[in-house]
């Protein structure tokens, strides 16, 4: 079985959120749902994870249905589990202590083994003349490569 390269970024999070840390956990998912990934037709941009009885679930992430999923399809938008160590669960949750951080996932991907794999970033939000700062840098770089090219 060959490497599979399939990685969905979710691109807002940098833009949105100032990134504190990062964290690589599993997640828990059906067969259907490691199928769509696998196709590329998964989306980050509205998910987010949240902490219940010392659990981290991530919601809103949307896997679309699976083609030749028949009735053993998965729900779109289900909360999935993520799988991380206590000792993990508690740095995010001192983390999470402080105002306004939250956990956002940066990117869903296949790791050598072949396991589903997504990482997940204590952030805080980014004020509007921040981000307005980053488009500044993009379009700045933008014109640097047009001009070596």
């Amino acid at each position: 079985m060959g490497i599979d390269k399939t990685v969905i970024l979710n691109k807002k999070a940098s833009f949105e959120f100032l990134l504190l840390q990062t964290f690589t956990a599993g997640i828990i998912l059906t067969g259907t749902e490691v199928k769509a990934i696998r196709e590329g037709k998964a989306s980050l941009s509205e998910a987010y994870c949240l902490i219940t009885n010392g659990e981290i679930w991530l919601k809103n992430m949307h896997v679309s249905e699976y083609k030749q999923g028949s009735y053993n399809n998965h729900e779109p938008k289900r909360l999935r589990k993520l799988l991380l160590n206590r000792t993990e669960i508690r740095k995010i949750e001192s983390r999470l202590k402080e105002k306004g951080t939250t956990i956002v996932p940066t990117q869903l991907f296949f790791n050598e083994r072949g396991f589903a794999k997504i990482d997940i970033a204590v952030a805080r939000g980014k004020k509007m003349y921040d981000k307005r700062e980053d488009l500044k840098k993009k379009d700045q770089e933008r014109e640097i490569r047009k001009v070596v090219r």
